[in-house]
């Protein structure tokens, strides 16, 4: 499966847009076609795609899987284009997922997704999960096997700076000259 972890679509933006940092008013995020990072506040509607899904016949369809499934069947390369007209873009989702609720996903939805994909594509952000957490694991039971067990001792830095007679030290303190 396709991971989107800190992927996210932003209400009034266009494009998508990956978390870089948090901030103290809300997060910092970077657009993933143009690289350029804002600051998006804590008032703002986000979505993340890894929460979102689809209607379907029988229970909802995570985001992640339609995805994925596009993926495979483009075996990577890009999809159809959004601006086709509505019944290729209607073949082509039945492909990708044919048990697709039809009265309740509309073209508008299908266009979303096949943009969201084109764009992750476009940006190289189409990575498997299954991948990176085998890889993870054998890393880490790589590393905690090889490590011998040492045992650390407490030190007591003895060490004090130095400073001339009358001056008092001031450390972490910033002069900047005015009072």
């Amino acid at each position: 499966m396709i991971d989107l972890t800190g992927i996210i679509s932003i209400s009034g933006q266009p494009g998508l847009y990956k978390i870089v940092a948090q901030s103290k008013n809300g997060i910092i995020v970077e657009g993933l076609s143009d690289k350029k990072r804002l600051n998006v506040y804590a008032s703002t509607k986000v979505s993340t795609l890894s929460d979102i899904s689809m209607f379907t016949t029988g229970d909802d369809k995570p985001i992640e899987e339609i995805i994925t499934s596009a993926f495979e069947k483009e075996k990577g390369g890009p999809a159809i284009d959004n601006k086709a007209d509505d019944k290729a873009i209607e073949k082509y989702f039945g492909e990708i997922l044919p048990e697709y609720d039809k009265e309740r996903v509309y073209i508008s939805n299908m266009r979303k997704l096949i943009t969201w994909y084109n764009a992750l594509q476009a940006s190289g952000n189409l990575k498997l999960k299954e991948e990176n957490k085998d890889s993870d694991d054998k890393t880490v039971a790589l590393k905690t096997e090889d490590k011998p067990k040492i045992k650390k001792t407490a030190t007591k830095d003895s060490s004090k700076a130095k400073t001339s007679v009358g001056v008092k030290k001031t450390t972490g303190v910033r002069k900047t000259g005015t009072a």
